[in-house]
């Protein structure tokens, strides 16, 4: 089974080629629809692929019009309007495929070239007119659902690189220094694969127990920090379960970047602050802080990067130590 990355890869390769082909006219917008409604297929959105087909094909009806769901996609395509009619206004919705607008365009522009008849020629150039019109309406929003998505692929492809790379830092180096966050990041993995909200929340429990470990191995518990704050006494609390505050205090001790302490440690209290409170409820027995899977997501990916930052910082104290 293709992996995530490899679906996108091979969906911005298609919305590639079909953006080419309309702009440089190399197929026929019927092709080129039939790419769009694969894209929308790999890419899991039933809506667009079912629109692409039936603009390729044509939308469905019958002797009492469309179906509700007919209408609603011809509506998200942009295939309905409004026309007054014995003085109302209703709406209408334009059925036919385009591979029935390109075969009547290019028979009609043939027929035009042999006609001699005026009004024969007044009529051909009319259809050609709103045929024209809405091929390019056709064309138009084609040519945007594939722009659209190039870009999101795209991006998103660029995103999952850059989040790839700091995984495998973190996986490769991270079990010398915690060797059971391997297996703790599989089981968060394993959870987030599950449709049942414990099993999200599980996830971010171990993202949790993760940066813990990770604590005590960077920065072990010991006996909490007094500093001065504007000439009042402020403590900072470093025992066993303030995680947060001994990694903090780890990139502050061996970081000479102010920027890296600030955006590491705004991070880590950030992500620390809701990882605390979503356990903290699970421990009440509320359901309240559970969290979607898309939070689920965004934690575990959170978590890789706080990991990462603290382990190319660790790299980069031991290499320093072993030049000096």
């Amino acid at each position: 089974m293709a992996s995530k990355s490899e679906i996108a890869k091979e969906a911005l390769t298609l919305a590639d080629e079909a953006l080419r082909e309309l702009e440089l006219s190399e197929a026929t917008l019927t092709s080129i629809a039939l790419k769009a409604s694969r894209i929308a297929r790999i890419s899991g959105d039933l809506d667009m692929q079912n629109i692409f087909l039936y603009e390729v094909g044509g939308y469905p009806s019958d002797p009492d019009g469309v179906s509700k769901e007919v209408w609603r996609l011809a509506d998200k395509a942009g295939r309905i309007y409004r026309k007054n009619k014995d003085g109302e206004v209703k709406s209408y919705a334009k059925l036919e495929s385009i591979e029935n607008l390109e075969s009547r365009l290019e028979t009609n522009r043939e027929s035009l070239k042999r006609s001699a008849h005026a009004g024969e020629r007044i009529q051909l150039s009319k259809s050609i007119s709103d045929s024209s019109v809405l091929t390019g309406q056709r064309r138009a929003f084609i040519y945007k659902y594939l722009s659209d998505m190039y870009y999101e692929l795209k991006y998103s492809i660029a995103t999952e690189d850059s989040f790839s790379r700091i995984r495998l830092l973190v996986d490769n180096n991270i079990a010398d220094l915690v060797p059971a966050s391997l297996q703790k990041f599989s089981a968060i993995y394993d959870n987030l694969e599950s449709e049942n909200s414990e099993d999200w929340s599980n996830a971010v429990h171990s993202c949790r127990r993760v940066l813990q470990d990770l604590a005590d191995a960077l920065y072990p518990a010991r006996e909490d920090a007094k500093i001065d704050v504007r000439g009042k006494e402020k403590v900072i609390k470093l025992g066993p379960d303030a995680y947060i505050n001994r990694l903090v205090a780890y990139a502050e001790e061996h970081s000479s970047s102010e920027r890296f302490q600030d955006i590491v440690g705004s991070h880590m209290k950030f992500l620390g602050e809701r990882l605390d409170a979503v356990f903290q409820a699970a421990q009440k027995g509320s359901h309240s802080e559970i969290v979607t899977k898309m939070e689920a997501d965004r934690y575990v990916v959170y978590t890789y990067m706080i990991v990462g930052d603290l382990m190319s910082l660790k790299q980069e104290v031991e290499l320093q130590q072993t030049t000096a």
